[in-house]
């Protein structure tokens, strides 16, 4: 880290005059810590990158030495001046509005391009170029493309980058990388100036930023100004209510309550959680209550996120739910407090997300992470803890991507019409992304597109000219962003557009019938027009009686937070295991990280549980836990998604080989799960884990994900990028077996590959782990049941949504929810006695007490009519249908006692499906539930046509 400057005033002192005048004008006259660090050396003309929070004036740290530059030595060029390079499509009002405003008081012109630009004031703008332009990413691309707009590139010195540290994980900056390299092709030496939120690793993001130049690492220390309370709400009786009222769990109820107290306490709320399908969940609970709190992500209309974005920053709202959509700057005014719903999974989010509140100089940052599980309330301690440290993640990298490769090329072929390949080559590696990329693999590419005829490549003369489909190709193809359409989602019934939904989610889920949730609202799917790209849907109206039919992936939880976690139950499996009390333990814990004495107790009850009562090993950092029940096999393992994913991936793989039959696979961060074959034993997976030759890992993964759905979707993606398929249409378009046939063997099957590795597994710390298995140093440990740890879970959200492939959590939350849920006891043979309670305290076999029958229906607590007509029922007419269903419920509950009154409170599974579920005869209770969640979704998917 460097630091430049020197005393608190000196920064403003390396600016001319004109400027000097203007920020005293704008009532700027003392620097913040990144301007006083930073501007002394990029008014320096040197490279360089700004790592501090949002709200802390990154950028007029950037742009002030920029006008600086432009209004000295004679003014500004007759090109473009300076670029301003912002990942979003469109930058935020407020940013806007502060650059305009310096370019009128320095008579500087600034003007923003990007795809919604009109025709004229691209004409304008490339006829008389503004001194500053706001453009984004693939813009640049296009313009590098024009005569005209060259010319005015040409007199380019200087390009800011704005989150820049979005840009480096993502193809888009591997292809804006090269793009520059591009820039200097016409340009030359331009400076080079990041602007980026906290950051595990500066220095390689300053790389990628330049290209290996030199470059001035600015970094304001984050952790120094935030604070955090993780925190656990107890259940309280006014949640039981609640939990009534939402048809919820009382957990649930509890959350929501905790959540509504803390916006109630502050003027402005940010309220994060990880996925869009949570945002809609838990915004539709507050609808219900009619809390003023929005819903804001990134598939909803962009008249629906600018009018809650408005509503909120003047106050008409006080709080806003939103996921990631709000981590890049989007100005909503001033926020007092930020709520994370469930852990952030990454140190990183946590900083950037509790970054947004507090923005006045000096204030301290606050949030409040709210959990609800053993896991979550764990990992969030662990992230805040290494949040406090400063330990945040590395970016990594998109290091070699081929199909970038392959999109640029055509663009330095698109630049100048002819080039020699070397040429190409050598633009190409001087981007930091690519600088170990090979001749041979260059050529590959080269010769991939030459057959799929996007360019000509002259083998002879070595140089590569454009052919008749390169234009086409190329504007086609100026994102690097997956080719995926987007369908709007039409309420029918209303008449009005809902959102929007990705390719990706209608390809492999939508269909008629099917359930989801958007703008807090659940809708049922009636219809898919593949021609218009529409999803026609009807609301739902009792979305609580429903169970959503998908849920939104995860945000991954890294290695080393895993391990954290393991290292914490490590620590808490120790003391309890040597006799120090629950209570005294939570002690330690709160005392060493930001939570509470209750919530580190009841963090602490299923680790007791399992050490006090079970005498089981606890899983932990050095230590793997394999225990087995019935069909499933679950593989305590602290490493994360990636690689758990990874391990998960290789096991059920070789499982299957082995036994001819498929296994099922969920991998989460602390647990594999693996549903066998009944002749498969926790010994057989163990055995693959100190049997499988850690060199071997990705060949033997290469070829497990040629059955995949992954590799399928990322294969026809990545086609798309080589010109190699025109148009990617899963519904009913191209066969994997013949994708595979087609494209195995050639640069873009490679990259398929690559990029299955690079986003979804982690081969490298995989095959460490078999290793650290195989030498001894990680310990394997057998155990003949489910233990409280194994069954945890992941996360409170599963009472929000239901995963396809229910997990523990998930069977865990689903009983909780029937136990909870209310129930009334009718006897059908006396008819006179009838007892509403809830289902956790019906007994083993319901008996009526005033006839001794045990003939009882358990019906819902609103089915007087059902119970009306069973009183005025001739048992010598024909009976109704309310009547006999009736007495077929109650005779299931004759035969089978509670387990049927369990299968007859689940939603929309009435006495014939609850017979089915009862008649499989589970060996255990998890299958039980398993069972009723299925016919729960079935009901779900078809209600509509009933």
């Amino acid at each position: 880290m460097s630091e430049t400057g020197g005393g608190r005033m000196d920064a403003f002192t390396h600016l001319g005059s004109e400027v000097r005048n203007a920020l005293s004008e704008r009532g700027f006259t003392t620097p913040t810590e990144p301007q006083r660090r930073a501007v002394p050396a990029l008014a320096d003309g040197r490279n360089g990158l700004v790592v501090a929070p949002t709200g802390t004036g990154k950028t007029e740290t950037a742009m002030l030495p920029v006008f600086d530059a432009l209004v000295s030595d004679g003014g500004p060029p007759d090109g473009f001046g300076a670029l301003y390079v912002t990942p979003l499509r469109a930058l935020n009002r407020d940013m806007r509005e502060r650059l305009d405003w310096w370019g009128e008081t320095l008579g500087l012109e600034v003007d923003v391009r990007h795809g919604d630009t009109t025709d004229y004031q691209r004409r304008q703008q490339a006829t008389d170029p503004p001194d500053v332009l706001v453009t984004t990413p693939e813009t640049l691309q296009a313009m590098l493309t024009g005569s005209t707009l060259r010319d005015g590139l040409a007199d380019v010195e200087h390009v800011v980058v704005d989150e820049v540290h979005e840009l480096a994980g993502a193809k888009r900056g591997a292809q804006l990388a090269i793009g520059l390299e591009r820039l200097v092709e016409v340009a030359g030496r331009v400076q080079r100036i990041g602007l980026s939120a906290t950051v595990g690793d500066p220095h390689e993001i300053g790389a990628f930023l330049t290209g290996g130049r030199g470059c001035e690492i600015i970094e304001v220390d984050v952790t120094s100004n935030v604070s955090f309370e993780v925190r656990e709400p107890a259940v309280t009786d006014a949640d039981e209510r609640l939990a009534s009222e939402l048809l919820t769990t009382p957990a649930m109820a509890s959350h929501v309550r905790a959540i509504r107290e803390i916006v109630d306490r502050h003027d402005s709320v940010l309220i994060f959680v990880n996925t869009r399908q949570t945002a809609e969940a838990l915004g539709s609970r507050f609808k219900e209550l009619d809390a003023n709190i929005g819903v804001h992500h990134g598939s909803l209309s962009k008249d629906a996120r600018i009018d809650v974005e408005d509503r909120f920053k003047s106050g008409d709202l006080d709080g806003l739910l939103c996921t990631s959509s709000m981590e890049l700057g989007i100005d909503v005014g001033g926020i007092d407090h930020v709520v994370q719903y469930n852990s952030p999974r990454e140190v990183k989010r946590l900083l950037q997300r509790v970054g947004r509140a507090g923005h006045s100089r000096d204030a301290v940052s606050e949030g409040t992470v709210i959990t609800g599980s053993t896991d979550d309330t764990l990992e969030a301690l662990a992230v805040a803890d290494r949040a406090n440290e400063g330990a945040v993640e590395d970016t990594q990298v998109h290091h070699g991507s081929l199909d970038t490769v392959a999109n640029q090329i055509v663009g330095v072929v698109m630049d100048v019409g002819e080039t020699e390949a070397w040429h190409a080559y050598n633009i190409i590696t001087r981007a930091y992304p690519f600088k170990q990329l090979t001749e041979e693999t260059f050529r590959a590419v080269a010769m991939e597109l030459h057959r799929n005829r996007v360019v000509y490549v002259d083998e002879d003369d070595d140089t590569i000219s454009t052919s008749g489909g390169t234009w086409q190709y190329y504007y086609a193809n100026l994102s690097m962003i997956p080719d995926e359409e987007t369908y709007e989602v039409y309420d029918m019934a209303g008449g009005r557009q809902v959102g929007t939904l990705d390719e990706r989610f209608v390809v492999n889920f939508a269909e008629p019938g099917a359930t989801f949730v958007q703008r807090g609202e659940m809708w049922r799917i009636t219809n898919i027009d593949e021609d218009d790209q529409q999803v026609e849907v009807s609301p739902i109206e009792d979305p609580a009686g429903e169970v959503p039919s998908w849920t939104g992936q995860e945000i991954p939880v890294p290695y080393a937070v895993a391990q954290a976690v393991g290292g914490m139950r490590a620590t808490g499996g120790r003391q309890l295991g040597t006799g120090t009390p629950k209570d005294a333990v939570a002690r330690d814990v709160a005392a060493r990280y930001p939570t509470t004495h209750r919530t580190a107790g009841s963090a602490l009850d299923r680790m007791a549980r399992h050490v006090t009562e079970q005498d089981a090993p606890v899983p932990s950092a050095e230590r793997i836990v394999v225990e087995q029940a019935g069909s499933t096999v679950v593989v305590n393992a602290c490493f994360g998604h990636e690689v758990n994913e990874t391990l998960g991936r290789l096991v059920s793989a070789l499982l299957g080989q082995q036994t001819g039959s498929s296994v099922g696979l969920d991998a989460g961060p602390y647990r594999i799960e693996l549903e066998v074959p009944s002749r498969v034993s926790a010994t057989d997976v163990v055995a693959v884990l100190r049997d499988t030759d850690p060199d071997h890992v990705a060949g033997l993964l290469e070829l497990s994900l040629k059955q995949s759905e992954t590799l399928k979707f990322t294969l026809a993606q990545v086609a798309a990028k080589f010109g190699a398929l025109k148009r990617w249409k899963g519904r009913d378009g191209v066969g994997l077996s013949r994708l595979l046939g087609a494209l195995e063997g050639t640069p873009v099957y490679e990259e398929a590959i690559r990029e299955v590795f690079h986003t979804t597994l982690d081969v490298a710390r995989a095959s460490d782990v078999l290793a650290r298995v195989q030498s001894g140093e990680l310990g394997v440990e057998i155990v003949g049941e489910r233990t409280a740890v194994g069954a945890g879970g992941r996360s409170a959200g599963t009472e929000l949504l239901t995963p396809e492939h229910a997990d523990a959590s998930v069977v865990q939350t689903i009983k909780d929810r029937i136990q909870d849920d209310r129930v009334k006891l009718f006897c059908v043979h006396c008819a006179d006695w009838s007892h509403e309670t809830m289902v956790r305290r019906v007994t083993d076999q319901p008996e009526c007490p005033r006839c001794g029958s045990t003939r009882i229906a358990a019906l819902s607590p609103w089915a007087d009519e059902v119970i009306t007509a069973v009183r005025a029922d001739d048992k010598d007419d024909e009976q109704d249908d309310r009547t006999q269903r009736a007495y077929r419920n109650a005779s299931i509950v004759q035969s089978h006692g509670k387990r049927a009154v369990i299968a007859l409170s689940a939603r929309g599974v009435g006495p014939r499906n609850a017979a089915r579920v009862i008649n499989r005869h589970r060996e255990t209770e998890a299958e039980f539930y398993r069972d009723i969640l299925e016919r729960e979704r079935e009901y779900a998917r078809t209600k509509a046509f009933w």
